[in-house]
């Protein structure tokens, strides 16, 4: 009998579009809750969801039939219409197009971990923008800062 065998482990990091400081503590629980339970509809693992509140980052295991698009696209849609229905947010909350993901092998995963268990402290030292370019600056990603974030406020 033949199986699949599957260990992927990505870490995705998306923001309020225009950065907006639009997740506060009294949304914040509820907000994780729906996008760590949309990910594990997906089939995908939720290992840990946080973030502040302009960003949110996703640590789970990848099932290897899911692309990484469709699931941003189901964890992105999911959360921002509960946010818009229960009015969590004085404005039509959205998300910002686009996405950032990294992947890490399971010896990185505790580290990883600690990471976003740390967002608030982590980002009263370094601001999400500074942050987000050196991920993508230790990934070696080539990208356009102009177009790495929307009408910045």
């Amino acid at each position: 009998m033949s199986n699949t065998y599957h260990q992927v482990y990505i870490q995705a990091v998306f923001a309020v579009k225009n950065r907006g400081a639009l997740i506060s503590d009294d949304c914040k629980a509820q907000i994780l809750s729906v996008i760590g339970n949309s990910i594990n509809e997906t089939g995908c693992k939720t290992i840990i969801v946080n973030g502040t509140e302009d960003h949110v980052h996703c640590l789970l295991g990848l099932k290897p039939t899911i692309s990484i698009s469709e699931l941003m696209r189901i964890v992105k849609g999911k959360s921002s219409r509960f946010i818009n229905d229960k009015q969590l947010t004085k404005h039509k909350f959205e998300w910002q197009e686009g996405y950032g993901v990294f992947s890490y092998s399971k010896s990185h995963i505790d580290a990883v971990y600690k990471y976003i268990v740390n967002q608030e402290e982590h980002h009263k030292k370094q601001n999400f923008k500074n942050e987000y370019l050196f991920l993508l600056d230790k990934y070696n990603f080539k990208y356009d800062e102009r177009y790495v974030f929307e009408n910045l406020i």
